[in-house]
Parts: C-alpha cells; sequence; structure tokens
C-alpha cells in the first residue's frame, strides 16, 4: 500500500509499505482523511522523541471498513468509522475506572517511542482494535470527522474542569486545542469564554466562534482580564500552550479558588508560583488525551454545536504531506489544520 513514511528526520516520502492484516478482533480501515497533528510535526524533526523512523505517522482519521478480523461480527465492510487514536488494554485498573488515556499499557497510532512502534494512518490502510472505532453518522464528513480526535481532547479537558453554569473561562492560546476547548467550554455552560493570543488573526477566528478575544500575554493580560471581571478573575483557566509564561499568567488570572487545567505540552518543565497556588487555594489539573469523549465530540459536531470546518485550512492528497509538513514544520502563519487524503477527497457533509 502507498504511505507517507518518515525515513529519517526532516524528511517524508510516498513509499510502498506492506498492508497490514487486522488481527482477529481487529478492524482494517481504509483511510479517508487524517490531519497533521503538532505533535506529528515535533515528531518530524525529533524534538518530541516519541516519532522515531522509519516510521508512518498519523493518528487523527476516519474511512470506511475494508475488512473485519474474525471475531468482529457487529461491522459490516463499507461501515464508515472513525477510531480512537489511543490503544488501550481494557483490562488494568486505569481502564477498569474509565480512565483509558492512563492505561498501564497505552499505544498511541502513529506513535514510535523506546516502549513501542505503532504504524499511523497517513497510508491508505490501517488496522485497529475494534474496541476504539466508532460509526459515523452519514452527516459528518471524513474530513471533519478527521478532527474528532481533537475536539475529544478539548472535551477531556473541559470535563476535568468541573465546569458550573454561568462561569467565565480563559483560554491561553488560540490554536486548534484552544479554538476547540473555546467552544467545549461554551456547551459546558460557561457564561463567557475570553481566548487570549498574540496572533490578530486567530483570535478574529475565535471572535467568530463565541470567544471574548484578548491580544495580551502577560501582565497586560492579567490586566485585562481583572478589569472585565471586576478584580475577581475568571473562575477557570485552561492553558493550551504549555510554555513556563503561559502557565504563569494562568495562574495569575483565575480568582481564589479557581481551577487552572494544563493542557499544553511544549516545555518538560515550568516553574510554579508555589505562594500564589497555594494561598489563593487553586487547583491545578493535568490534562492527557481524551478518555472515553468520542461519542459525545461524534454528537457535538455531527449536530453543528462544535464547529470544525473553521479550523480547517486545506485538505490535500497524500503526495503532497512533505510540503505540506515543511509549511506548518517553519511555522507559516495563518495555519491550523492539514488533512491529508490516502484516496478520493470527499466533499460532503
Amino acid at each position: 500500500m502507498k504511505a507517507l513514511l518518515l525515513s529519517k528526520y526532516r524528511h517524508l516520502e510516498i513509499a510502498e509499505v506492506p498492508t497490514p492484516r487486522p488481527g482477529p478482533d481487529e478492524v482494517l480501515v481504509r483511510v479517508a482523511a487524517c490531519g497533521i497533528c503538532g505533535s506529528d510535526v515535533h515528531g518530524y524533526d525529533g524534538s518530541s522523541g516519541r516519532r522515531i523512523p522509519p516510521l508512518v505517522m498519523g493518528h487523527e482519521a476516519a474511512g470506511s471498513v475494508a475488512a473485519l478480523g474474525a471475531g468482529v461480527t457487529d461491522l459490516t465492510e463499507g461501515d464508515r468509522v472513525v477510531f480512537d487514536s489511543t490503544i488501550f488494554c481494557g483490562m488494568c485498573s486505569f481502564c477498569l475506572q474509565g480512565e483509558i488515556n492512563l492505561c498501564d499499557k497505552r499505544k498511541v497510532l502513529g506513535v514510535s517511542c523506546a516502549d513501542y512502534c505503532c504504524a499511523g494512518a497517513f497510508a491508505e490502510f490501517v488496522a485497529v482494535p475494534r474496541h476504539v472505532v466508532h460509526r459515523l453518522p452519514e452527516n459528518l464528513s471524513f474530513s471533519d470527522a478527521a478532527m474528532l480526535e481533537a475536539v475529544s481532547v478539548a472535551l477531556h479537558a473541559v470535563s476535568l474542569s468541573n465546569i458550573v453554569a454561568g462561569e467565565a473561562a480563559l483560554v491561553l492560546g488560540a490554536g486548534m486545542i484552544g479554538l476547540l476547548t473555546v467552544q467545549a467550554l461554551r456547551v459546558a455552560g460557561c457564561s463567557t469564554v475570553y481566548v487570549a493570543d498574540v496572533d490578530a488573526s486567530r483570535l478574529k477566528l475565535a471572535d467568530s466562534l463565541g470567544a471574548e478575544p484578548l491580544l495580551a500575554r502577560g501582565k497586560d493580560l492579567v490586566s485585562q482580564v481583572a478589569a472585565f471581571t471586576e478584580g475577581k478573575g475568571v473562575d477557570v483557566a485552561v492553558e493550551a500552550v504549555g510554555l513556563d509564561e503561559t502557565v504563569r499568567t494562568a495562574i495569575d488570572c483565575v480568582g481564589k479558588g479557581g481551577r487552572v487545567t494544563l493542557v499544553g505540552n511544549v516545555s518538560p518543565e515550568v516553574a510554579l508560583p508555589l505562594q500564589k497556588v497555594v494561598t489563593r487555594q487553586i487547583r491545578l489539573q493535568g490534562s492527557c488525551a481524551s478518555a472515553g469523549e468520542y461519542p459525545q465530540a461524534i454528537d457535538l459536531v455531527a449536530s453543528g454545536k462544535i464547529q470544525v470546518k473553521p479550523l480547517i485550512t486545506a485538505v490535500a492528497p497524500l503526495e503532497e504531506g512533505p510540503q505540506w509538513f515543511e509549511r506548518l514544520y517553519s511555522r507559516e502563519p495563518n495555519l491550523l489544520k492539514v488533512i491529508l487524503t490516502p484516496g478520493k477527497v470527499e466533499t460532503g457533509g
């Protein structure tokens, strides 16, 4: 089959690789669309340490059932499906508690690290366990469905933030996850959602999605949030960048007893303003991937309550993958989500 292969760092090529065969409890999916994730771009040059070549990357994907393992009886060939990027065992203590993102044997599609190597979906076919597969409604295009992984990440972060209806929230970072988190917070009942970034074009998009845009950072942002909240600060802040400055700013922007949910994961370590956290009784919550939010994500996107089309910059053939990776890697302005299609582009939905 045809695949986009990371043969060495900073080098992607279209290559012929063996078509996977589904195991007894697996589904072979004909990939129709697969999004380029920021983590793929970080893996492109080896900086993440989790994309060791040779590797077929890609984990934000959707397609149709091409073949079924002998033990799979509740799907048929041709069914339109999406699948979780997290492959979990279903038997460890975390899985039994519903925390599948913390599975002791967790693997991620398209990731190769010291512990495992799992081929991804920048290819014509990918084999995945039946228990991570979800059916797609007919009104949801494959390109939109490729956004469901990112939507589920945003929904998970919001679920951990314990939102109470009518609260005010702040999202730091108007990137892909930040813009989806804005919408997830509105769905959860927040009356006001501020979003902060230094990119005016992304803030304009955030405004169209129901956020109150703040073109500021650091102390200026803290001052603006204080002014808008009569000095109280927001009830919850979701940090979707992962840098020392933005984590500290998130803490400074919440009021006493506020919550800060950490989703961004760029810096391995950040400095913590311990006294502010302790004396103001602020709760810090990490959020990793998603844990069963796919059905909710499908419903919200299919119903239009969460919009993904405005976040898709381009839908392009798999053969153009190397060029799009370079453009994303070079931080070309105004690029959000690029979706690659190994087959014919589907425009419906």
